[in-house]
């Protein structure tokens, strides 16, 4: 496993197009075993300023870049990351301490969403409007354009900082637009390496470093960023709480939120059970169940029930819980203690309810980590069922019928993806109308996302979609022209 300190960059924070001296250092630390990895500068809300401030002084320089040059840049950093690949996906598993698997994971759909996003700059254009249609229009031409936004900041979670963080970075580059990014505290480091790499890459082709720039720091800093009247869009991932803020706080500059969630599978009657259980097992302990649409919630008509459990059961000590830099391990710890404690919380309030514990509930004999649980009949009104419990608990509960199954799954105040299992093609298309997220999976984990399909959520789980494609069209705004000939 390579060691974070072979990868050399600026010792300061990337703010304006050089490094900036930050006011602090703060230890990174393996959430494994809490060793520290490495030092991280952070930020203040001066630092954050300057930032905002030489974004808004080059926003126009940034959206006069031509197509061929937006292009260069973001395919010159998908090649760039594809052969950092190892050494990040080192770093990633050391700073969040996600399993291996999971942070090559994360590496390949980086590399997938920078080449995406250069595709899309060939398909940023806009179209003619018949303004003849009324008679007020005849004699003149009109098209519309689509414009960069200005300046965007990107606040990206601990989970996948990496990907993150591309998913704002990239788009905002091939709109046009100067962005800052924010990775989160406890994972700054694969972050300012990926800015680093980034900035190389825009310098390469005659462009400003400073298009795009990154800040740690705490609340302070993040309200900054979100609240300056230069900036012109937030893009933000994390919780719901944080994210509702996020939307008061900005307003009126644009907000595209990815927020979180408690993904629902459900399984029908007439459902491959064995594919059912093995969705399950894949889809609700990746990355340690800290990801927002990773199975929380099991629906299961009643006819079925029964068999589809000891199926789980059966299934459930496959999965390997360990170090993270072991190639088999599926659960490992969570970022920090507090999660760890909050989990575990949720279990026993779980249970004080009435849920059935089958299998988990407690951490790791060594105490690192928190055991793959499975809870059934958790009621109503607990955290554990309503709410995102970002660690590895899945919660079963029985329906008579497909119909309350959707019900059950609506009456979340989430909806960000859901699953349903069945054989029948009616089933499935009714569910896809029926269920109200923004992403319907048939016969696989609700965790699926293609990293250049639209993706986002509804109610609470956010507003705004990503993917390059439709993140560049949240960047953008049109413009409208006019002609008269003389």
């Amino acid at each position: 496993m390579t060691h974070p300190g072979s990868m050399t960059h600026p010792d300061g924070l990337p703010v304006g197009d050089g490094s900036a001296a930050a006011p602090e250092h703060r230890a990174v630390r393996f959430p494994y075993d809490g060793s520290e990895i490495g030092t991280a500068p952070v930020g203040d809300a001066e630092l954050a300023a300057r930032a905002v401030e030489h974004a808004a002084a080059i926003r126009g320089q940034v959206g006069r870049l031509t197509a061929g040059v937006r292009r260069q840049v973001l395919a010159g950093v998908a090649d760039a990351l594809a052969e950092a690949a190892t050494e990040l996906v080192g770093l990633l598993v050391l700073e969040t301490g996600k399993p291996l698997v999971d942070c090559r994971v994360e590496m390949a759909r980086t590399v997938a969403t920078w080449q995406s996003a250069a595709d899309e700059v060939a398909h940023l254009h806009g179209e003619t409007v018949p303004l003849d249609l009324q008679a007020s229009g005849e004699g003149l031409f009109g098209f519309w354009t689509r414009r960069p936004v200005g300046v965007v900041v990107g606040i990206a979670g601990f989970n996948y900082p990496v990907l993150l963080a591309s998913h704002k970075i990239a788009p905002a580059l091939a709109a046009g637009c100067p962005v800052i990014i924010k990775p989160a505290p406890a994972t700054p480091l694969a972050t300012l390496r990926l800015v680093h790499l980034v900035r190389e890459r825009l310098i390469a082709a005659g462009a400003p470093a400073g298009a795009v720039q990154l800040v740690t720091g705490d609340v302070a800093v993040g309200r900054v960023l979100t609240t300056h009247p230069e900036v012109a869009a937030v893009s933000f991932t994390g919780s719901a709480a944080v994210g509702h803020r996020i939307a008061r706080d900005a307003a009126p500059r644009k907000t595209v939120l990815e927020l979180g969630s408690n993904a629902a599978l459900v399984v029908a009657a007439d459902a491959d059970l064995d594919a059912a259980a093995d969705a399950v097992v894949r889809g609700g302990f990746y990355a340690s169940g800290q990801a927002c649409i990773s199975v929380q919630r099991v629906i299961v008509v009643d006819a079925v029930a029964g068999e589809f459990e000891k199926k789980l059961a059966r299934r459930l000590p496959e999965v390997t819980v360990g170090d993270p830099r072991e190639p088999g391990t599926r659960v490992s710890a969570l970022i920090d203690g507090a999660a760890t404690e909050r989990v575990l919380d949720w279990v026993g309030r779980a249970r004080a309810a009435g849920a059935r514990l089958l299998a988990g509930g407690e951490r790791t004999p060594d105490g690192r980590c928190v055991a793959p649980t499975l809870l059934a009949d958790v009621p109503d009104g607990e955290p554990a069922w309503d709410e995102e419990i970002f660690g590895p608990v899945v919660c079963l509960r029985t329906v008579p019928d497909l119909d309350t199954a959707y019900d059950v799954v609506n009456a979340s105040r989430y909806g960000l993806h859901a699953a349903v299992f069945t054989r029948d093609l009616r089933a499935a298309l009714r569910t896809v109308e029926s269920l109200e997220v923004g992403g319907v999976v048939v016969n696989e984990v609700p965790g699926y996302r293609s990293d250049i399909a639209p993706y986002g959520g509804v109610k609470d789980s956010g507003t705004g979609r990503e993917g390059p494609r439709f993140a560049i069209e949240e960047l953008t705004v049109t413009r409208m022209a006019v002609i008269r000939a003389p």
